[in-house]
């Protein structure tokens, strides 16, 4: 054998066991958050039997609620998002669209639509943010306000509306996403029954693309006509059901998505509102929270509910889906770097014991873990090494005990909120959580690794994902 292969030999027999580590770490972890989900279901199906939110509604003391609408360039959907809070099933709800210095119609279409006029009104900056140009509203609806300002980024628009906000709770809404009717009842059900300072509430985030929707509201569920669509979906099923389900339930939420998030607004201003040091501003501002609360010594909780909130588009074109994607690993880099500090740190209990070290090492660094894992198989069998009987078994069985995962994951779904109702619809995402993991997988690492390599070379530049005419339409 010749040095040069000795020396592959031995690079590859380290990388070996760094593989099997990543294997049955993050595959273990993500079992065991498969049964802690799974019996979480099931008690949330008999509790939600007996347990409605009917109480709430006749309660007379929900907590005010502000939703704050962040929109740039959305003139295709913020009506019909607009429209969908509007409807929500909330009272004393009050609705504040931040016009983030658009250049197309978004701000004409709200004043049109909404019958919008120059209003007088106090704004109080608590957080620094870009210039508040002009204040809208309407004696018609009353309780909607938009707030025009010039160009900052989402993080600064979120701002924005927690400065104009003025209730104990806010609740941040893509401009691209339908408020279920009973979605914000459901977010704020455990901010009301807990004893305890709920500090965030998040919920299932679905996909509608496919859907039928009628005037802001999802008539009727549909999956989407595309594979790589519907394929998303199982992802997005896999992610919430077992991923934010399960960590919240080990009270180690570390990501929540912010399509739809509910959080306390003191609490946020406390810790410096959304930062845009990073372009995942959701998850660091979650994240933050609890560093904040840990300083000051006060006991929070974050919660999740297991039932659908709010329904998002998502991309439907290979180009959107690399930009999102990116997106995404390089905020989970970027927050998992500006809280290097929590790794294996025992003050933040489970969060810097568990959660942290597994979204560092199997989430961030495992993307390339993984890419050079498939890299290796026809490098080792190339170089005629022995290796490379051992990886193609081992990449098989990681490939099909995720897609195990992914099925259980639809099952989850259907035994909870059953959102398809057409048998086939149930086929067609059984079939996709088998073959997700063959081709979709690995197109969806490549973006993760990109977003990665982002992450190091100092990249942070927010990627605007656009939807094409009609990907939510039926």
């Amino acid at each position: 054998m010749t040095p040069w292969i000795t020396v592959a030999q031995h690079l590859l027999d380290m990388f070996n066991v760094l593989t099997i580590a990543y294997f049955w770490t993050g595959n273990g972890i993500y079992t065991v958050l498969m049964f802690i989900s799974l019996a979480f279901a099931i008690l949330h199906k008999r509790r939600a039997a007996y347990e409605g939110l009917e109480d709430l509604r006749q309660l007379g003391a929900l907590p005010p609620l502000t939703v704050v609408v962040p929109a740039y360039n959305e003139e295709d959907s913020i009506i019909e998002t607009t429209e969908s809070v509007r409807h929500a099933d909330y009272p004393g709800l009050r609705i504040v669209v931040i016009d983030d210095g658009s250049t197309d119609s978004t701000l004409a279409r709200l004043i049109s639509a909404f019958h919008l006029t120059r209003a007088d009104l106090i704004y109080r900056a608590s957080i620094a943010t870009a210039a508040v140009t002009a204040i809208f509203s309407s004696a018609e609806f009353p309780n909607l306000t938009v707030i025009s300002k010039e160009h900052g980024g989402k993080a600064d628009a979120l701002n924005a509306g927690i400065n104009f906000s003025r209730s104990p709770y806010v609740c941040t809404l893509d401009a691209d996403s339908l408020v279920e009717p009973d979605g914000l009842l459901r977010l704020m059900a455990p901010i009301v029954r807990s004893t305890r300072n709920v500090v965030v509430s998040s919920g299932v985030i679905c996909i509608r693309n496919g859907c039928k929707v009628v005037q802001g509201r999802v008539e009727e569920v549909r999956l989407p006509g595309s594979w790589m669509e519907r394929l998303q979906v199982v992802e997005y099923l896999r992610s919430f059901l077992f991923g934010r389900a399960g960590w919240n339930l080990m009270r180690g939420t570390l990501v929540a998505s912010g399509a739809m998030l509910v959080f306390h607004r003191q609490n946020a201003i406390s810790a410096g509102g959304f930062s845009a040091s990073t372009v995942g501003e959701d998850t660091e501002l979650v994240v933050r929270l609890q560093r904040d609360a840990e300083r000051r010594h006060e006991l929070v909780k974050i919660s999740f509910s297991f039932d659908p909130v709010c329904w998002t588009q998502c991309p439907a074109s290979f180009s959107m889906l690399a930009r999102q994607r990116r997106r995404w690993q390089l905020g989970l880099c970027q927050t998992l770097w500006l809280n290097a500090d929590m790794l294996f740190n025992p003050k933040f209990g489970v969060l810097g014991m568990c959660s942290f070290p597994f979204h560092f090492y199997i989430e961030c660094l495992g993307s390339a873990v993984e890419f050079l894992g498939y890299l290796a198989v026809p490098v080792a069998f190339l170089l005629h090494l022995a290796l490379w009987s051992f990886y193609v078994p081992l990449v098989l069985l990681s490939l099909l005990y995720a897609a195990l995962l992914s099925v259980g994951a639809v099952l989850l779904e259907e035994l909870t909120s059953r959102r398809y109702p057409r048998r086939r619809d149930l086929y067609l995402l059984l079939a996709g959580a088998l073959i997700d993991n063959f081709g979709y997988r690995q197109l969806i690492l490549y973006y993760r690794v990109q977003g990665l390599a982002r992450f190091l070379m100092g990249f942070n530049q927010w990627e605007k994902v656009t939807h094409t005419a009609g990907a939510s339409a039926a």
